[in-house]
């Protein structure tokens, strides 16, 4: 697994980093990777078919006007890849 150094970081930021580790019961090193994993983690990820229901759902498409997209989908089986 790779790790991080990190300088410099200011007296107060590391005791405040000790502080808010006991406070949560673990190692100061535990605690900056706890801070750093919700850091970078998405909000809340958002899969593509639901994107495109929420998008479809906001232009207010009837079922009338969805059915036309239905009816020019290409609907012929896709030809598996020969190499």
């Amino acid at each position: 697994m790779p790790s991080i150094t990190v300088r410099n970081v200011p007296d107060e930021v590391h005791r405040a980093l000790r502080v808010r580790a006991a406070q949560h019961g673990r190692s100061a090193e535990a605690e900056i990777r706890e801070i750093l994993e919700n850091a970078v983690q998405p909000e809340g990820r958002v899969k593509l078919g639901s994107l495109l229901a929420r998008i479809g759902s906001k232009i207010n498409l009837t079922d009338e006007e969805f059915s036309i997209f239905d009816q020019s989908r290409d609907k012929t089986p896709a030809k598996p890849l020969d190499f």
